[in-house]
């Protein structure tokens, strides 16, 4: 590992605790929504009339059951809302590409993939979506699954803070304080950021400009009927070209870019993502958009500590995540370090042996290099963000072995917003369940007495990912449809098939890239994991939230675990390793390990 990427590891987390922990203070006021947000009193009026437009009565806190029923209700509401808008974008201003309606399976994978947080793009953006799809429904979108994700975190929370209570709060008060009070005003802060280092912020149509020198090209030479045509053998016929102009995209993207780092989103304005030089400009910008994706999943660790009343157990969360993210930052900056084996072999070949010298360049951004393209693979990938600024495909395979793993851990390192600290806490009821029957003792957690109902829930929302992942993965390799989608073959083919289910069922959205998943079969079951990887597993988290608020607190005594000190992140860290470990090993070893032991035998 190179002084360059230790210095940059360093340095990002150190940025990162300075920024969140004040961040975590603020979270904690937003939460409590019965009191005043400080410095926010100017938008108190907006908030109320928002209330009462919607008729909502914040007052009356709702059930666990209200509260899902109501998240649900919102959430599908909003997947229609996403759905309609791409199949009538044609219709519809602010489409100055007079982009064409979206197809019905496209436009199902894609209503779902960005109402569940996952934002999983099977499309082209800048040849897809229209401006106001893009605004709209896809922006919109990114605020909204942001925002439910912070409203089950609170919810949670308040189900181990509060004493023999009936209410986990209001679902329409935590969206609407998280949206107004959090996510706007930060969208607006990094937007203004972005746009002062380039990233563009228009409505102008495309842009046709004059290249300095004539590009060659071919592209397959069509028939009468449109279709391409083919040799004796088969192939297709190739026709050269030449262009002197290329058409640059043009669009309102810093402002989908803010909230789409901010709210672990993901989903970039263009197919490139932050490797487009209109999204990721700089190398400032590269390194607070990784900032960005990790704020406030860290600063609700520093929440959670101050609406519980201890600052120590926000702490013992940030810290396991923290270790098992430098863990495996390590490893895949130091397996993209080491030159391809084939290519360092390759003595004859001076410009790949050139280019490999300094370690494995391939699909990475020239302008941020292999420390900083790798550091955003692992936080990317460890949140349930999914914005790329490097080809994960073109990874070494202990490289791809990473993201896998940190997606298979449950989203639970940082995570995404709201889904990775609820995701831990989760971790957290099932270590110390482990600890009680190791002890001989009714297991609690934070003065709540963990019982067979809440380790019912807690195990359906540890195990719906992992079916999910591995069945999705199963079907898609032994059915004929699955298998037309893979590009490449044997083990690296395997890996990009459960590496796109591992992503969906995660709510991720990055993708090795290698699957032509623009299908109706993927779209189709993409969407099925995204949306029962999401939902399938916030009902029981709210379950167990109204289970712990209707318990009386238990105050500390000599027989008490601690939950904030070295042995219970040990505990912790070890929990999520060992059910990531029991639930994926096979399937991990038909993909990057046999890959990786391949590589190494053949040079």
């Amino acid at each position: 590992m190179t002084t360059q990427a230790i210095i940059l590891l360093v340095t990002f987390l150190a940025v990162l605790l300075i920024l969140s922990y004040p961040l975590g203070i603020l979270i904690a006021k937003i939460a409590d929504d019965k009191a005043a947000v400080p410095g926010f009193g100017w938008l108190a009026w907006l908030e109320k009339g928002l209330y009462k437009v919607a008729g909502v009565k914040t007052d009356e806190g709702m059930g666990w059951k209200g509260y899902a029923i109501a998240l649900l209700v919102f959430n599908a509401l909003g997947t229609l809302a996403v759905y309609v808008v791409q199949r009538l974008q044609f219709w519809l201003p602010l489409n100055p590409q007079a982009m064409a309606n979206v197809s019905s399976d496209s436009s199902f994978n894609t209503a779902v993939s960005f109402v569940s947080n996952t934002n999983w793009q099977g499309y082209v953006g800048e040849a897809t979506m229209s401006y106001l799809t893009q605004m709209l429904v896809l922006a919109g979108q990114n605020f909204f699954s942001a925002a439910t994700g912070i409203a089950v975190v609170f919810a949670l929370i308040r189900g181990f803070s509060r004493h023999s209570s009936a209410s986990i709060g209001n679902f329409w008060a935590d969206i609407t304080r998280s949206t107004l009070y959090l996510l706007l005003p930060l969208s607006i802060i990094f937007a203004t950021l972005l746009i002062s280092q380039g990233v563009i912020q228009n409505f102008s149509a495309y842009k046709d400009v004059q290249l300095m020198d004539t590009v060659a090209y071919s592209v397959p030479k069509l028939g009468a009927d449109g279709q391409a045509l083919k040799d004796d053998k088969g192939a297709p016929v190739m026709e050269d070209k030449t262009t002197t102009t290329q058409t640059l995209a043009m669009g309102p993207v810093a402002s989908q870019e803010a909230i789409k780092m901010l709210g672990t989103n993901g989903g970039g304005f263009f197919n490139v993502n932050s490797a487009h030089p209109y999204e990721n400009p700089t190398a400032l910008a590269n390194f607070f958009q990784m900032i960005a994706i990790f704020l406030i999943p860290a600063g609700l660790c520093f929440a959670f500590g101050h609406m519980v009343g201890d600052q120590r157990q926000g702490w013992a969360v940030l810290t396991t995540m923290t270790l098992l993210f430098v863990a495996m930052t390590v490893t895949v900056m130091v397996a993209e370090q080491q030159a391809h084996p084939a290519l360092a072999a390759m003595n004859v070949d001076q410009a790949s042996s050139a280019l490999q010298a300094g370690g494995n360049m391939e699909g990475k951004e020239t302008r941020f290099g292999i420390s900083a393209s790798s550091l955003f693979v692992a936080v990317t990938t460890a949140a349930s963000c999914g914005a790329v600024n490097a080809m994960h495909d073109s990874l070494m395979p202990l490289g791809g072995l990473v993201p896998l793993v940190l997606m298979q851990f449950g989203e639970v390192v940082f995570g995404g917003v709201g889904s990775g600290l609820y995701g831990m806490l989760i971790f957290a009821i099932l270590a110390v369940f482990i600890a009680g029957l190791m002890i001989g003792r009714t297991p609690e957690y934070l003065g709540k007495k963990i019982q067979s109902y809440e380790m019912k829930m807690t195990s359906i929302a540890i195990l719906v990912t992992p079916i999910l992942v591995l069945a999705g993965t199963a079907i898609a390799v032994m059915t004929d449809a699955g298998r037309a989608g893979i590009l490449n073959p044997g083990a690296h083919g395997f890996s990009e098939v459960l590496y796109a289910f591992t992503s969906a069922a995660n709510n991720n959205g990055s993708a090795f890239a290698g699957v032509s998943a623009n299908t109706p079969f993927y779209n189709i079951m993409l969407a099925i994991a995204m949306w029962f990887g999401r939902f399938a597993m916030i009902v029981p988290v709210l379950a167990i939230a109204g289970s712990l608020a209707a318990k009386k607190r238990l105050e500390v005594n000599a027989g008490t675990m601690p939950t904030h000190g070295p042995m219970f992140i040990a505990l912790l860290a070890g929990t999520v390793v060992l059910i990531s470990v029991l639930n994926y090993v096979p399937a991990l070893a038909l993909g990057p390990v046999v890959e990786h032991l391949q590589l190494i035998a053949t040079h």
